[in-house]
C-alpha cells in the first residue's frame, strides 16, 4: 500500500465542550494541512464526561481503523465534577478510553468505553497504539496515577489485544524515578523502539529514549535529543507524535502549550533518522488552519484521502 497523504486525529483549543471532541485534519505533504468537515466535529463523546482528548488511531492488519481517545472535558466538568483541581482529575475521572472503528474511515462504529485496570487506577489518559510484530498483537499503552505510590507522579502502563475487543490485564510499562511520565509515543526504526514521553520535571518537556523491544526495561535517554529540546528554551511541550514524510525523513510534532487561546498548537521538527535524536525545529512551510491539539497522525493512501475529502464534502452540502 503506497502512502501518500496523512490524516490528523485530534483535538481543538477551545473553552467551550464542542473543542474536545474528534476532529480530522488532511495534509499530502505533512506540512499544509487543511481542516475537514469545515472544522465541525467528526464523531461527539456520549459517554462519561462526554469529552474526548489525546486521540490516537490505528490501522489494524485486518484493514480496520481504530480511535482511542482519553475520556475527559474540562470544559464540562472542571469547576463541577473535578471542582477545579487536575489532582482530582487525575483520580476521579477517566476510568475508561472512548473508541470508535471504521473500515473506510469515514463510516464510524458507535462509540464504546473500554474499561482497563481495577479501581487502583486512578485515570487513564493519552493512549497510542503500536504493532508487536514478534507477538502479532497490538501493545495499548497510556499514562496513569496509580494506588500503587499514592496517586503520585504517573508512569505508563500497556495491554496487549488483538481484536480491540479483549484486552490484557494492564502491566507497567516505564517509570521516571524523578518525575511523572505522560504522552507515551513509541516508533520502530532499523529494529529499536524509540519511546517519546513528556517528562513532568527533571527535565520539563519531552524525552526520548531508545531500546532493543516494545515493553522491555533496556531504554535508555538519547541525549541528542535533550540537547535539541533545550534550544527551545521552553518546556510548554507535549503530546509527541512523530510519522514518515514522503522523502523517508521523520517529523514529529509537539503541541505548544505555552501562551493561551490561538498561539498554541502543533510544531514540527524533521530528522533524517531517530536515532540521530537531532530533529530540528522546521516550521517555515507549515500551515495549520486552526489550533490543534493532542491527536496523531496516520500515513493514508491518495484514494483514502479523496474518499474523506469527498464524503465530508458532501455531508455539508
Amino acid at each position: 500500500m503506497h502512502m501518500e497523504a496523512y490524516l490528523f486525529v485530534h483535538f481543538k483549543e477551545k473553552q467551550t465542550p464542542d473543542g474536545e471532541q474528534v476532529y480530522f485534519a488532511l495534509s499530502v505533504d505533512g506540512f499544509r494541512w487543511e481542516q475537514v468537515n469545515d472544522g465541525k466535529p467528526i464523531m461527539e463523546s456520549h459517554f462519561g464526561d462526554k469529552g474526548v482528548r489525546d486521540h490516537t488511531i490505528v490501522r489494524a492488519k485486518n484493514g480496520t481503523f481504530y480511535i482511542l481517545s482519553t475520556d475527559l472535558s474540562l470544559a464540562n466538568c472542571f469547576h463541577t465534577k473535578y471542582r477545579g483541581d487536575w489532582k482530582n482529575i487525575a483520580t476521579e475521572g477517566s476510568k475508561h478510553l472512548a473508541l470508535w472503528e471504521s473500515s473506510d474511515l469515514v463510516n464510524w462504529s458507535d462509540q464504546r468505553m473500554i474499561k482497563l485496570g481495577d479501581e487502583s487506577f486512578g485515570c487513564l489518559w493519552a493512549p497510542d497504539v503500536i504493532y508487536d510484530r514478534q507477538q502479532d498483537d497490538y501493545v495499548l499503552h497510556w499514562s496513569s496515577s496509580h494506588a500503587l505510590n499514592g496517586y503520585g507522579p504517573k508512569a505508563v502502563y500497556y495491554s496487549r489485544t488483538r481484536d480491540f475487543e479483549h484486552f490484557s490485564e494492564p502491566q507497567l510499562l516505564c517509570r521516571k524515578a524523578d518525575s511523572g511520565i505522560i504522552d507515551s509515543a513509541i516508533y520502530e526504526e532499523n529494529g529499536y523502539f524509540y519511546r517519546f514521553l513528556k517528562s513532568e520535571a527533571n527535565p520539563a518537556g519531552v524525552i526520548l529514549e531508545r531500546g532493543t523491544t516494545i515493553t522491555g526495561d533496556d531504554y535508555f535517554r538519547v541525549e541528542a535529543f535533550d540537547e535539541e529540546m533545550a534550544k527551545l528554551q521552553s518546556s510548554a511541550y507535549e503530546a509527541p507524535t512523530a510519522f514518515r514524510l514522503g522523502n523517508g525523513k521523520w517529523c514529529l510534532m509537539l503541541d505548544f502549550f505555552g501562551v493561551p487561546g490561538e498561539g498554541q498548537g502543533y510544531v514540527p521538527f524533521v530528522s533524517d533518522t531517530l536515532e540521530s535524536g537531532r530533529l530540528i525545529r522546521s516550521e517555515e512551510r507549515f500551515q495549520f488552519p486552526y489550533g490543534f491539539k493532542h491527536g496523531t497522525v496516520l500515513p493514508i493512501t491518495m484514494d483514502e484521502y479523496d474518499r474523506i475529502k469527498g464524503f465530508y464534502r458532501n455531508e455539508s452540502m
